[in-house]
């Protein structure tokens, strides 16, 4: 039986036995409690392609929150091993040396095949750490893409982190990035180049950035830690611009109802694909997908309205 309120004492131990327990769906009960001491952590999500150096500047962020007394929870998305189900990066090197710091708890988690790059189970890990006691749920993704847009549907703040060099990226990016980042961040501004990215992503962000706030643009080198007080108080800034524009309870539904659906879509396919009796429906109808007797359109409704009836 699991002990709800030592996890919301911050037992470090109860908090990760029950991540555990929700990634095998085995926490129903148990989050409905969570989701009640939840919502006083600041969720911020971190993103930007491999080799910007994102998990440098969360380890940086992480110690400049616990210099000024806050608590900190970390996840890292990573991409899933199609051997061992498992994260290609759960070691974490580069954050060990935090693992001694009772006040920093830090948690990778595999994609498992989800496409959008997070894993379905983010939103009950994000909770448990919020209700635990955490000031601060950092989150960083897998890349760019489609798990961008997921973040930040999920964070009060969203981090996008660069690198002198990638002007590709910039012209890509444009302005689909400007909708979802709060902060760009030019990591490695001790290269050749720094200058030249800084006034792109600035022009990019002049010409599309719709909404009222202006968007910063923070230079970091995380190894050494210059920026990172800076970025500190730009994330605090931003925090406290939603609150006093009152934006902030307007993310916080956006990010329950893309986790309802979640829920309701997992649930689903769970019924479908689980369920004994369609189970059964199911290989038959790939055997008349295959001779060609019944196409893959009609099939799926077929086993809809069984579902739906």
């Amino acid at each position: 039986m699991m002990d709800v309120g030592r996890v919301l004492k911050g037992d470090l131990r109860s908090i990760s036995r029950l991540i555990t327990l929700v990634e095998n769906n085995e926490a129903l009960d148990v989050m409905k409690e969570i989701h009640k001491n939840a919502g006083n952590a600041h969720i911020v999500g971190i993103t930007g392609t491999m080799g910007t150096g994102k998990s440098t500047i969360i380890g940086k962020l992480a110690k400049e929150y616990r210099k000024n007394g806050k608590e900190v929870g970390i996840i890292g998305i990573d991409p899933t091993s199609w051997f061992s189900g498992g994260a290609f990066l759960g070691d974490r090197v580069r954050m060990q040396e935090l693992a001694t710091d009772k006040g920093i708890f830090i948690r990778s988690m595999g994609t498992r095949g989800t496409l959008g790059g997070l894993t379905s189970s983010i939103y009950d890990v994000v909770e448990i750490l919020d209700a635990s006691g955490k000031d601060v749920v950092m989150v960083e993704t897998v890349g760019v893409g489609q798990s961008e847009i997921d973040i930040a549907k999920m964070a009060d703040t969203t981090v996008v982190v660069t690198v002198p060099g990638l002007g590709d990226f910039i012209q890509n990016i444009k302005a689909g990035i400007t909708e979802i980042a709060d902060i760009f961040v030019v990591n490695k501004a001790d290269r050749l180049g720094v200058e030249e990215t800084m006034m792109e992503l600035r022009s990019m962000i002049e010409m599309n950035n719709k909404r009222k706030r202006e968007i910063p643009v923070n230079e970091t080198i995380a190894t050494t830690g210059k920026g990172i007080e800076e970025l500190y108080k730009e994330i605090g800034r931003h925090m406290k611009y939603l609150i006093e524009s009152e934006l902030l309870e307007e993310r916080r539904k956006k990010r329950y109802e893309t986790e309802l659906v979640e829920i309701i879509k997992k649930r689903l396919l769970s019924f479908i694909f689980d369920e004994s009796k369609l189970k059964g429906k199911i290989e038959s109808l790939i055997d008349k997908i295959s001779k060609k007797e019944i196409d893959p359109y009609s099939a799926a409704d077929e086993i809809l309205g069984k579902v739906l009836k």
